[in-house]
C-alpha cells in the first residue's frame, strides 16, 4: 500500500509537448467557442470542469490551461481516478503519516500536497468514491486537507481541474455524485466536442501529429495522400483524437498508406449495409475510394433527412456549395431518394 500506483506520466511536474493553440483549437466553430472561454479562464485560479468523450483531448486542454496559468512553473499532477482502487485512493490523494496503518513505514505526501503551487488534474472525477468527495469538497472550499494518521490540517494553494466523460448532472440526480461538489468543480465548464463533430479540424491535426511522431521516430514526415485525408475526414472516429493519433503512429512506423487505411476501411466494410464482391481484385486505393463514397453517401443522406430534403439547408450544414451537393448526390446515387410523404 505504501507504493504509488500512478505511472511516471502521472507524476508531479511531468510535462508533455503541447500542440500549438491553432492546432489544439482548430478552426471549427465549436472549438473557437472553447478557445474564447479558455483565454478568459486560463489565467484565473477558479476550478474548471472539462467534459467530453474518451480520447477527445480533455487532458491536453487541461495541460494547456496549466501552461497559461499563474501556476505554470509549478507541477501538473494528474490523478487517474478509475485506475486507483477505492481503498488506496485516500492515501494517494492526501498522503499519510508514518505508522498510520500497516505498511506505512515512512511519511508519504499525497497527490494533493505534490500539486501545491501548481495544478491538480482529477481525470474521470465521476469515478471518485463518495466517501472521498466530501474531503475533496473541503479542499476546494478552504484549501485544507489532512494526511491519514495526521493530527493537523495542512494548507495548500493549487488550481483544480476535473474531467469526465459522463454527464455529471445525471450522476447528481442519481445520487452517485455530490451536488455540492458538482457546483464547486463546475465553476467554468468546457465541453470538448468529439472529432466527428469538428471534421474541418482534422487536416491540421493530422499534419501536426505526423510531424510530431515522425520527429520522435527520426523519420521524414510524409503528408497524407488526398484520398486518405478524405477518408480521415469522413470517418466517425469513435476513439476520437487518441484513436487518430494511434493510426498515425502505425502509419509512421510501418511507412505505408495501407497501414493507415486498413482499420478505417475495415470498420466501414464491416457495417451491415456495406459489402464487396467475392474475390474482389481491386487495389487498396480503389477499395478505399469505394469506402469513402459510402461514408459520404451516409453523411449526405442523414443530413438531407434531417433537413427534410431541403438541399440548400443541407449544403449549408455540410459546409459545401449547393452545386457541390448536387454533384455528390448524383455521384453517390442519392438523386433517386425522395422525402417520404404521409
Amino acid at each position: 500500500m505504501a507504493e504509488s500506483l500512478l505511472s511516471a506520466s502521472e507524476s508531479a511536474g511531468s510535462r508533455d509537448e503541447l500542440p500549438p493553440l491553432e492546432v489544439l483549437f482548430g478552426c471549427s466553430e465549436a472549438m473557437r467557442n472553447i478557445r474564447q472561454r479558455f483565454e478568459l479562464v486560463a489565467e484565473t485560479n477558479i476550478p474548471v470542469l472539462i467534459e467530453g468523450e474518451t480520447g477527445a483531448g480533455k487532458e491536453v486542454l487541461a495541460r494547456a490551461i496549466h501552461e497559461r496559468s499563474a501556476w505554470a512553473k509549478g507541477p501538473f499532477v494528474k490523478v487517474n481516478c478509475p485506475a486507483i482502487p477505492g481503498t488506496l485512493m485516500e492515501s494517494e490523494l492526501f498522503g499519510y503519516e508514518k505508522g498510520a496503518f500497516t505498511g506505512a513505514y515512512q511519511t508519504k505526501p499525497g497527490r494533493v500536497e505534490l500539486a501545491n503551487r501548481g495544478t491538480l488534474f482529477l481525470d474521470e472525477i465521476s469515478e471518485l468514491d463518495p466517501s472521498l468527495q466530501a474531503k475533496l469538497l473541503q479542499l476546494l472550499q478552504d484549501g485544507q486537507f489532512c494526511r491519514i494518521g495526521g493530527q493537523e490540517d495542512r494548507q495548500i494553494e493549487a488550481r483544480v481541474i476535473c474531467a469526465t466523460n459522463r454527464d455529471l448532472r445525471v450522476e447528481v440526480k442519481e445520487r452517485a455524485f455530490r451536488e455540492d461538489l458538482y457546483y464547486r468543480i463546475n465553476v467554468i465548464n468546457l465541453r470538448v466536442p468529439p472529432l466527428r463533430k469538428r471534421r474541418e479540424d482534422i487536416p491540421a491535426l493530422a499534419d501536426y501529429l505526423i510531424k510530431k511522431h515522425s520527429a520522435s521516430n527520426g523519420t521524414p514526415a510524409r503528408s497524407l495522400l488526398p484520398e486518405v485525408l478524405n477518408l480521415f475526414q469522413n470517418y466517425e472516429w469513435p476513439g476520437n483524437v487518441r484513436q487518430m493519433e494511434n493510426v498515425i503512429k502505425r502509419y509512421i512506423v510501418l511507412g505505408s498508406e495501407g497501414a493507415i487505411t486498413s482499420e478505417l476501411v475495415g470498420r466501414i466494410c464491416d457495417s451491415p449495409d456495406f459489402s464487396l464482391p467475392a474475390n474482389d481484385s481491386r487495389s487498396l486505393k480503389e477499395i478505399t475510394h469505394a469506402a469513402i463514397m459510402e461514408v459520404e453517401r451516409r453523411v449526405i443522406l442523414k443530413t438531407l433527412v434531417e433537413y427534410h430534403w431541403n438541399r440548400l439547408k443541407a449544403a449549408k450544414a455540410l459546409k459545401i456549395s449547393y452545386r457541390a451537393l448536387l454533384y455528390k448526390m448524383q455521384q453517390t446515387g442519392l438523386t433517386i431518394e425522395r422525402k417520404s410523404r404521409p
